[in-house]
């Protein structure tokens, strides 16, 4: 049975990087199953995914590749495994509920290590499908002690990314750098003209005539990170703050799932603070 791969590459733009890439998938005997790529003019930046099927060894395909790309090219060779996720929470469901539905459904192509919260309202419901809940109370903690804990647990479990499904706790700088492009947020799209408690209501008394969310990568600058997905719905007078709260956890599970699923499928690249998405 064949091998297959997801190839990633990203360096300076070159002429004729296309043909040189595909003669080495050609003359290993490789089959191109899906190809895309990306030249953004304004940096200069070449992104291409390739899918590739046949009999290959990675550390030798990537010394291939490497070899006739640029010197400051990134190779990634991936085999397509299901990955391994950790969901931290606080009290609200809608986020976590849609993706352990996803996961029991075979929809998400992904494993639920564990989800870690600081409250504990969220444990009956990640019990239901056998999933570990571990409640690390923040209660008499300042931020340092409670990540602390947290960091402690996530040492002992064995994870690609972190989804935050409304984690309603900021986490600090030392803590985000442990896993660079590893944490995935979501949060309504409000930021930053609605910050603070209630958004919505903030929204609803501003007369806003259209409500969503974005999905990203945590950083160290807050909900500033880069953009994985984002959506919108349009509202009207007629809506009450509650009616957009509804409708914006919607918005909010679904462009979460979408965004986890580019990330779990490796269509996403990083650069600066913004993403390629393939």
């Amino acid at each position: 049975m064949a091998q297959v791969a997801r190839v990633l590459i990203d360096c300076q733009d070159a002429t004729g990087l296309v043909y040189h890439i595909s003669k080495v998938f050609y003359d290993k005997g490789l089959n191109i199953d899906n190809n895309r790529e990306f030249v953004d003019k304004e940096t200069n930046k070449f992104f291409m995914r390739s899918v590739v099927s046949g009999d290959f060894v990675i550390e030798e395909l990537k010394a291939d590749l490497k070899a006739i790309l640029p010197e400051d090219a990134i190779v990634r060779v991936i085999e397509p495994t299901t990955k391994k996720i950790v969901i931290m929470a606080t009290k609200e469901s809608h986020c976590l509920g849609d993706i352990l539905i996803r996961w029991e459904a075979g929809e998400l192509d992904a494993n639920i290590e564990a989800v870690i919260a600081n409250h504990s309202d969220l444990k009956s419901l990640t019990r239901r499908f056998d999933i570990p809940f571990i409640h690390i109370s923040a209660e008499g903690l300042n931020r340092e002690e409670h990540e602390a804990q947290v960091q402690k647990v996530l040492e002992e479990l064995e994870f690609d990314y972190i989804v935050l499904a409304k984690y309603m706790r900021i986490l600090s700088e030392d803590f985000v750098s442990h896993y660079p492009h590893r944490i995935v947020n979501i949060h309504h799209s409000f930021l930053p003209a609605f910050i603070g408690a209630n958004p919505y209501k903030q929204a609803h008394e501003r007369g806003v005539k259209i409500i969503g969310a974005t999905a990203h990568f945590v950083t160290s600058d807050l909900d500033e990170g880069p953009i994985i997905s984002q959506d919108v719905i349009n509202v009207n007078h007629r809506f009450e703050w509650r009616d957009m709260q509804r409708a914006g956890r919607d918005v909010e599970k679904i462009v979460l799932a979408r965004a986890l699923s580019l990330v779990l499928h490796d269509r996403v690249f990083v650069y600066g603070n913004k993403t390629v998405i393939f």
